[in-house]
């Protein structure tokens, strides 16, 4: 399993990447702490929703253009997402009304089958990812780690697939270990981890499977100090993907000495 370039880059859909975090942008305890949690972290991209900024009241018209100028102020690409989405024509909607909004071909497909877990709509899901790439759309769907259903991804055109490690906003970190290995090592694609990670430990461990970025939000905004959250996370995602491409010593069974025997000690002599 290799998805690694010659200079190491996170690449996608052609598109070269210096970070492997991408950060979502909703639930900081303010504005002043979202820009500086970005600029600690320095994440590949920014995930935004038009579905949970749009609104017809003036004070969220208000809300909403405060919201715009500081993601251009934030001087990151921008990953729309369909969030709330529960057919295929509200994503499909909700992704071409964010193409012309954001000026990006660019979407984080979400299609929630589940309001209570918000599982991914997995019957849906291929079919719409379908469209959305028939569009000139670069799908990046938020999924569950289920192998079939993400080969289908890759199958209809998704150039990466982000599989969830847990159920949104929970934060228990990855709940089918092997089910992710596996996934990892089927598929040829990057892959991105999207929900369920709630500590910098979570990231490096799934970045030391070989997973090629993560996606994180609540961890981050909702924590007590987002900024040093945000940076250790980062920092934490690095020395995964460190660990994977220097390779980890095999797991033995029983002891192993790690002090060199040079020679038996005078004592044993007779």
């Amino acid at each position: 399993m290799n998805t690694k370039t010659t200079d190491d880059a996170l690449v996608l859909y052609g598109q070269r990447f210096e970070s492997r975090l991408l950060l979502g942008t909703s639930r900081y305890p303010s504005p002043a702490i979202l820009e500086a949690a970005v600029e600690r972290s320095k994440p590949a991209m920014v995930t935004a929703s038009l579905r949970r900024q749009g609104s017809n009241t003036a004070d969220a018209a208000e809300n909403g253009a405060s919201f715009w100028e500081l993601l251009r102020k934030l001087n990151v690409p921008v990953l729309p997402n369909t969030a709330g989405c529960m057919t295929i024509q509200e994503a499909v909607t909700t992704a071409q009304m964010a193409r012309e909004v954001f000026d990006t071909p660019w979407i984080k497909l979400e299609l929630i089958g589940d309001d209570y877990t918000l599982q991914p709509d997995t019957l849906n899901l291929v079919e719409a990812a379908s469209i959305l790439i028939k569009d000139g759309f670069q799908v990046l769907p938020y999924t569950t780690y289920d192998l079939v259903l993400c080969q289908k991804l890759v199958d209809v055109g998704c150039q990466a697939v982000m599989p969830w490690a847990a159920p949104i906003g929970t934060g228990r970190g990855p709940v089918n270990p092997y089910a992710m290995q596996m996934l990892r090592e089927r598929l040829k694609v990057p892959l991105i981890v999207d929900a369920g990670l709630g500590r910098p430990s979570h990231a490096c461990t799934v970045m030391e499977w070989g997973y090629d970025a993560v996606l994180l939000n609540t961890a981050v905004a909702l924590s007590e100090d987002p900024v040093a959250m945000a940076g250790a996370f980062s920092d934490a995602v690095n020395a995964g993907h460190a660990a994977y491409r220097a390779g980890a010593m095999a797991e033995q069974n029983s002891a192993q000495p790690s002090t060199p025997v040079l020679g038996t000690p005078f004592w044993h002599q007779e």
